[in-house]
């Protein structure tokens, strides 16, 4: 296992968007493995390949308590949105930064499990959330775009003063 770099807003691979995965094999469970081992160290709840400039479709989410939950979604595609709930987000790769965000209150979406079979899921709660949210990446979105042009541009100043007070 490896710990992988975390692209970081506003990088622009960040709108690249993830191509399907044709074939689960052995390096593909690396990634996920390698991904997981990023995602905890981070520490997050949710990753897309997206997010350490792998660009295919592949999110992992754990949303429980312990760390023991992890999520496989391979070209997940949201099938079905309803309700609506305003929360508060953040993402590895906008760090230290939390804004309100308009999302979804119950999703379905089908993906593909290590496996390579077909799954479908209703989600709710934070586990919608999650998956709108590393769905967008994939798409080559950031929580960031949902906001209005004013916030996008206080966080990419906020975000480079940051890096200058780091370096």
């Amino acid at each position: 296992m490896a710990l992988l770099p975390i692209l970081r807003f506003p990088d622009v691979r960040l709108k690249k968007v993830a191509a399907p995965i044709a074939k689960i094999d052995e390096s593909l469970r690396q990634l996920v493995s390698d991904m997981a081992e990023t995602m905890y160290e981070a520490p997050g709840i949710g990753l897309a390949a997206t997010q350490v400039d792998v660009h295919k479709q592949l999110v992992i989410i754990d949303i429980s308590e312990d760390k023991s939950d992890l999520r496989v979604f391979i070209n997940p595609r949201l099938e079905r949105c309803d309700g609506f709930q305003e929360g508060e987000e953040g993402c590895l790769s906008v760090p230290g930064i939390y804004e309100k965000v308009e999302r979804a209150e119950q999703v379905t979406v089908h993906y593909l499990d290590l496996e390579g079979k077909e799954q479908s899921l209703v989600a709710e709660g934070l586990l919608a959330v999650c998956l709108q949210h590393e769905l967008d990446h994939l798409n080559g979105k950031v929580f960031v775009d949902h906001l209005s042009q004013l916030k996008q541009t206080r966080i990419k100043n906020r975000l480079a003063k940051q890096a200058r007070v780091t370096a």
